[in-house]
């Protein structure tokens, strides 16, 4: 059965290559799935591209060899000749094709619906030189999408954690991270979300998590980006350890969007469908200069706020017997105490490094940066497993006296 029998149009740009530096051939069916693999015949080279697509049953198509007839699964790669070839996953998402190559990523940035033919399939693909954790952080930082965001942090740390993907490199990350323009963006005091008593009241709080945890993919990968080439006064860079953590924690707050919107769409609404707000991302603008600045704010003030947050949220939900939802926020706080651990681990270690006393700096960019007081009640259990265990110091300072003298 021919190409133009089943509607599939095959495509093979100069321009996309594998690992090997194969050309990848791109195949588009008629119910919009998309394959790929090394568009070479591994018997004598054949040009697939070239090639018809037969069905093999089940559901189930091959790319034929227009040499020697060979047969490829779309799926698989293999053959029933016994031969092998390269299949790449392949993703779409916002109107984009990705395919994920064991080194780079090469992305089709045009609507799927408007791809008729191979002359006029533009391709992005980054080069080996590119292929750096910089550059993907402000790739990542510049797209506006959360479920691409999402795809895109989830296969950086991948390939980071495999190895895929070797050096930090620098780029200039940019002054705010891109947001869909349907948002409906709102001063933080003028969002309503209520109590979680009523489905309405928990879908807003579930909305406002993840708006946040939106901004916190892109807080994790600004932070990589802006401060790469950040040297101890000592003239010596971060630990590769440093990157490894925000990777981890760009990951996890990823996962958690994931799984926020998801109970959202489950609950009967969709992320984007009330109002959000960028008060988040206020605090990476005033600490844009200091590495020490946007541990301090970021991680060991608002994430830790969360832990203080999350009993009394917890519990609303579960008054409603919204099990669902308290299995999301459990795991959520359970990442977040890692993420505290972060900040504090990193913020301890520069200031040991630079010969400061720790609590006195951390108080001192607190008043400097943060707006008021931090507010207690204080998780003390989370903190503590968070690594501050001596809680009293760190936070009790920063506390109102009058509400002090109250709670004493």
């Amino acid at each position: 059965m021919g190409i133009t029998q089943l509607y599939i149009y095959i495509y093979s740009h100069p321009w996309l290559y594998s690992e090997d530096g194969e050309h990848i051939v791109l195949v588009h069916t008629e119910d919009d799935r998309f394959w790929a693999m090394d568009s070479s015949c591994p018997h004598e080279g054949g040009p697939l591209e070239q090639g018809d697509i037969e069905d093999l049953g089940n559901g189930k198509l091959a790319l034929i060899c227009p040499w020697h007839d060979f047969d490829f699964s779309l799926e698989t790669g293999s053959s029933s000749s016994g031969l092998q070839n390269q299949v790449y996953d392949v993703r779409v998402l916002d109107g984009k094709v990705y395919i994920n190559t064991q080194s780079t990523l090469s992305l089709c940035p045009i609507p799927v619906a408007k791809i008729t033919h191979q002359d006029n399939l533009p391709m992005e693909v980054i080069s080996a030189s590119e292929n750096t954790l910089c550059m993907w952080a402000t790739k990542i930082l510049r797209t506006p999408d959360p479920q691409e965001k999402v795809f895109l942090t989830r296969m950086v740390q991948e390939k980071w954690n495999s190895g895929a993907i070797t050096e930090i490199g620098e780029a200039s990350p940019p002054v705010q991270p891109s947001r869909k323009d349907n948002l409906t963006v709102m001063e933080p005091g003028k969002i309503k979300r209520g109590k979680g008593g009523t489905l309405a009241s928990r879908i807003a709080l579930l909305h406002s998590l993840a708006n946040i945890e939106q901004w916190a993919i892109d807080l994790s990968w600004d932070v990589i980006a802006r401060f790469s080439s950040f040297r101890l006064t000592s003239g010596e860079p971060l630990p590769r350890q440093f990157f490894d953590d925000f990777v981890k924690v760009a990951g996890d707050e990823a996962k958690h969007y994931q799984l926020l919107e998801q109970r959202i769409m489950e609950l009967g609404s969709s992320f984007g469908a009330l109002p959000v707000h960028n008060g988040l991302w206020q605090s990476a603008t005033d600490t844009s200069n200091d590495l020490l600045a946007r541990l301090a704010i970021v991680h060991m003030v608002h994430e830790a706020r969360g832990l203080d947050v999350h009993p009394q949220t917890l519990s609303r939900f579960a008054a409603q017997a919204d099990t669902s939802s308290v299995k999301v926020l459990e795991v959520i706080y359970t990442d977040e105490i890692t993420h505290v651990a972060a900040g504090l681990r990193w913020f301890t270690y520069i200031c040991s490094n630079e010969g400061r006393d720790s609590l006195k700096t951390f108080h001192d960019l607190v008043t400097l940066h943060f707006k008021g007081f931090l507010k207690p009640p204080f998780n003390t259990e989370g903190r503590k497993t968070a690594g501050m265990t001596e809680e009293v110091q760190w936070y009790v300072p920063l506390v109102k006296p009058s509400i002090i003298q109250k709670t004493s």
